[in-house]
């Protein structure tokens, strides 16, 4: 069926943009038994696209007033463009050609902001505007995605068949789920990539550790993270982790991870989920430490001068027993693993209720199971937890995660001891640690720095012995001028 006379054909569901997550979502609707109307700013990523995948039900379209004519009503489009101005740029473009009731979806990682506002625009033209998350690489839209729809919910009716074939399946039904109104898709991915930074930083810190204390190689570390991953640590990233090891640099032999540099990039989302944390006044440590240890790496010149001028009195070496370091650095990781994914899921609910969204936590675990990056056998807890209370403030506080937790924190305790005695930095791993012990301390040292606020500034503050009395002020260079005059008498 595949050609480029749009206006003669008819197709169910439409894409713009022919990226590589474009074509491969284009070809994962078409294995699905729908046709797909393809349209590109390059016409002739159009044509070399259709001439590749000749025998598929694929329409390609030169301009968007064709493409928009052989899409079924009402319209089903898929914008994978570049987040940011080319979002807003293409809905002008589109909207001459679109009709009351069709529904334009944005799968780029947009600011949910953004989508807020472009929902509310759309929405002013009756045309149903969706942000949605779509997680799992390149593999993951050819083959099944997690996907985070959020918009109207009865234009959801008219996509849901398309993106419920289209995603992974786990053992408890398709990835995918509508999430809420206007811009809740995008926020839940935005949390996502956080959580995913967290677990990434977890996971190096644990492999330079190994590789540090232990002198252990690749090779060696490759069959650690794979027995790792027959186990409560199963997961994509760990999978992957034992799999990166194994590779050898062409050129010289050497582990090929041993060549790259170690300098980590990052795309924003990280970012925006640590600006809206503070926003709502939600602690995500783990998350934020990730964020600062991926720009700490980003300053390799002066990295590389400070070693050589700041020297460590640590121990190069961990004098203990091996084995003994292996079995605690899995107990610590798990740990605080599942601290990362408590910053966010935590974070979700407040920004669910600031936006009276309505998300789903188990919903949201649900639909990680498979598909995308942060997939993982924890998320099958993390699904039934929010099952026994939909509210539950804290995964912490969870009657499962709780004797995992402290079963593990001897040895997290000591996974982490032996990093700092080594002078081997841990700060995701430190972070999760310290948001446990803070978040199950009943008495924080914040009394001191209520008491300070208020000496310099009048900031006032609540009585311990009846707060709810409201807040006061004390003049505490009246009560210090007391004190001193009364030393004098």
């Amino acid at each position: 069926m595949s050609t480029a006379t749009a206006a003669v054909q008819t197709a169910d569901f439409g894409i713009v943009g022919l990226g590589v997550m474009g074509q491969n979502l284009a070809l994962n609707v078409e294995d699905h038994h729908h046709s797909v109307a393809v349209w590109n700013l390059e016409s002739d990523w159009v044509d070399r696209f259709l001439q590749q995948h000749g025998n598929r039900q694929l329409v390609g379209a030169k301009t968007l007033h064709d493409f928009t004519r052989a899409l079924a009503r009402p319209r089903r489009i898929l914008m994978m463009i570049k987040a940011g101005d080319p979002v807003d740029q293409m809905l002008a473009k589109l909207a001459p050609f679109l009709a009351p009731g069709d529904i334009v979806i944005d799968g780029g990682n947009s600011s949910f902001k953004d989508t807020q506002r472009r929902e509310n625009e759309m929405r002013q033209a009756q045309i149903n505007f969706f942000g949605m998350g779509v997680s799992g690489g390149e593999e993951g839209a050819r083959y099944g995605p997690s996907l985070m729809p959020g918009g109207n919910r009865d234009a959801y009716e008219h996509v849901k068949p398309i993106l419920e074939g289209i995603a992974a399946k786990s053992d408890s039904g398709p990835c995918v789920t509508y999430v809420g109104p206007d811009g809740a898709g995008h926020f839940v991915k935005m949390v996502h990539n956080g959580i995913e930074y967290g677990d990434m930083q977890l996971i190096a810190e644990v492999y330079d550790l190994l590789r540090r204390a232990l002198g252990l190689s690749a090779p060696e570390m490759a069959d650690i993270f794979a027995q790792w991953n027959r186990g409560p640590l199963e997961s994509y990233l760990i999978e992957i982790t034992s799999q990166i090891l194994t590779v050898k640099d062409p050129e010289t032999g050497k582990p090929l991870v041993d060549m790259i540099l170690d300098q980590a990039g990052q795309k924003g989302t990280g970012k925006w989920t640590a600006q809206v944390a503070l926003d709502l006044a939600v602690p995500i440590p783990t998350i934020a430490a990730a964020i600062d240890a991926r720009v700490l790496s980003s300053m390799k010149a002066e990295r590389v001068n400070a070693s050589k001028v700041l020297k460590s009195s640590a121990n190069p070496r961990y004098p203990g027993d091996r084995k003994t370091l292996i079995a605690a650095a899995a107990d610590a990781l798990f740990a605080s693993k599942v601290c990362s994914y408590a910053q966010g899921m935590s974070l979700i609910r407040v920004g669910s209720k600031e936006y009276n969204w309505g998300v789903s936590l188990r919903e949201m675990a649900r639909i990680w199971k498979a598909g995308c990056i942060i997939r993982a056998k924890l998320l099958d807890s993390i699904m039934h937890a929010f099952e026994r209370q939909s509210d539950l403030p804290n995964l912490l506080l969870d009657p499962e995660f709780q004797p995992r937790l402290q079963a593990a924190e001897s040895n997290w305790r000591h996974t982490l001891e032996t990093a700092v005695s080594l002078g081997i930095p841990v700060p995701a791993m430190s972070a999760s640690l310290s948001y446990y012990d803070s978040y199950r301390t009943a008495l924080l040292p914040q009394n001191l720095t209520q008491a300070q606020r208020d000496f310099f500034g009048a900031h006032t503050y609540q009585r311990a012995d009846h707060p709810q009395a409201g807040f006061v002020h004390t003049d505490w260079l009246a009560l210090l001028g007391e004190k001193k005059a009364g030393g004098q008498q």
